[in-house]
């Protein structure tokens, strides 16, 4: 307990002790001591009832306390009162102020923030750009139900995802169909979500001047280095044994960068294109012309193996298919020293799914390598990519047809050992495998 409390419990008692005295040397003058004490301790205890009263009387009406000037208990109890409305009032400004800071920042940001609440889907409070961007007006789509607000967008089935609700990519805005959007759901708490809304028409339009620009320009070096190739084949380096090596050297290249053009126009057709046919790929053939790819490539100087254990068939893109996985086998011939063993296997996953993997016992690769793989032009090594041929985009093209079917790239090396690069496909990308299909021909 504090001096102050001290001090002012000491005052009130010595103030109680005084009336009492009082009232007991009256009780004795009158001949009657108890009754005056009595008197004086009823009177005592209606004045300190008085008091409260008041002061329970301003706490209820939130005013200051006018008991400040009392001393003793009273007066303590008033000045901690108006310590404690004095914080909370100062408390309160602050969270004000920081309140305007936040709606402030909220309204000047670029995208849409919108509060939702869970169970009811109710829309509670957005910011200006959900204006702009969606059409929300306050306080008209305010308590509105999300879906109802934006009608025009799938909400219903998509909200209904919940946590796991994937972001909602390039959808038309309710304002402006030119305008593209993504839209990100964030549950922050158990009551509440936040909706964020992303104007990403910038992006994809940068996007498509990209991948028109890849494309024109490969289509524009296609010719040229067909007719450079050609004129190559023609020039014989046995007549002069000086040029021999640098026609050698001339050709390599020439046919090195003939398949980056390729690659590139492969990358450009998968981007144009984000839904691949839904058709029955049989997986016998299919494996049968990679592994004929392989030994063609490899010319006898690795092992080619085909397991295949899962009795399925894949529904997608064959061609699309073929490129992926002719990637996955080209770059474990390249990469897999001679003598070494290719593994071509496809498999049942996880949950119905399958999975085909490309296993090689060639140098593996270091973990610190393996996020950045499938980034086009990236190399772990430029020196050893240059002498085997590689362009930087067969696993760019592999991740991209992985992608549009739903299907992932799962990468497992060790230094020294080997890799696996498997691709993964859900349940709704396989079908039961046709009798017919061990027997079909596929091409890719």
């Amino acid at each position: 307990m504090s001096d102050l409390l001290s001090a002012a419990w000491t005052t009130t008692l010595l103030r109680l002790l005084a009336v009492l005295a009082a009232g007991l040397a009256l009780g004795f003058l009158i001949g009657q001591p108890w009754p005056g004490l009595a008197l004086a301790a009823l009177a005592a205890l209606l004045w300190h009832a008085w008091i409260l009263r008041g002061v329970l009387l301003r706490l209820e009406a939130r005013q200051r306390s006018a008991a400040t000037s009392r001393r003793g208990v009273w007066g303590a109890l008033a000045s901690l009162l108006d310590r404690g409305h004095a914080e909370t009032r100062a408390r309160r400004r602050r969270l004000l102020g920081l309140l305007r800071a936040y709606r402030t920042a909220a309204a000047t940001l670029p995208d849409a923030i919108l509060v939702v609440e869970r169970n009811s889907q109710r829309l509670l409070w957005f910011n200006e750009a959900a204006t702009r961007l969606l059409g929300l007006h306050y306080p008209h789509d305010r308590d509105v139900p999300l879906a109802k607000a934006l009608a025009p967008l799938p909400m219903a089935r998509w909200l209904a995802g919940g946590r796991n609700a994937e972001t909602l990519r390039d959808v038309p805005s309710p304002v402006d169909p030119a305008l593209r959007l993504d839209l990100r759901l964030l549950p922050y708490s158990d009551d509440l979500w936040l909706l964020l809304v992303h104007d990403v028409s910038r992006l994809l339009h940068l996007e498509h001047m990209r991948r028109d620009f890849v494309a024109n320009v490969s289509h524009e070096l296609r010719t040229p280095l067909t007719v450079i190739h050609g004129y190559l084949e023609l020039l014989d380096g046995q007549e002069s044994a000086e040029s021999a090596p640098l026609l050698a050297e001339m050709r390599r290249q020439s046919e090195r960068m003939t398949r980056l053009v390729e690659d590139l126009l492969t990358l450009s057709r998968l981007e144009g294109n984000e839904e691949p046919p839904d058709q029955r790929v049989p997986m016998p053939p299919l494996l049968a012309h990679l592994a004929g790819e392989a030994e063609a490539l490899s010319a006898g100087r690795h092992r080619i193996r085909v397991e295949d254990t899962a009795d399925l068939d894949l529904r997608g893109a064959a061609r699309d298919l073929h490129s992926a996985f002719s990637n996955l086998l080209s770059n474990a011939v390249r990469y897999t020293p001679a003598g070494g063993e290719i593994t071509l296997r496809f498999a049942r996953g996880a949950h119905g799914g399958a999975a085909l993997s490309v296993c090689d016992t060639g140098p593996g690769i270091p973990p610190e390598h393996l996020p950045r793989l499938t980034e086009r032009f990236y190399r772990v090594s430029t020196s050893r990519s240059r002498d085997t041929g590689g362009t930087g985009l067969g696993l760019a093209i592999v991740k991209h047809v992985l992608g549009q079917h739903g299907a992932r790239l799962v990468i497992d090396s060790t230094p020294g050992t080997g890799s696996v690069f498997s691709c993964c496909f859900p349940a709704e990308r396989t079908l039961a495998r046709a009798a017919a299909s061990a027997t079909s021909e596929a091409g890719p």
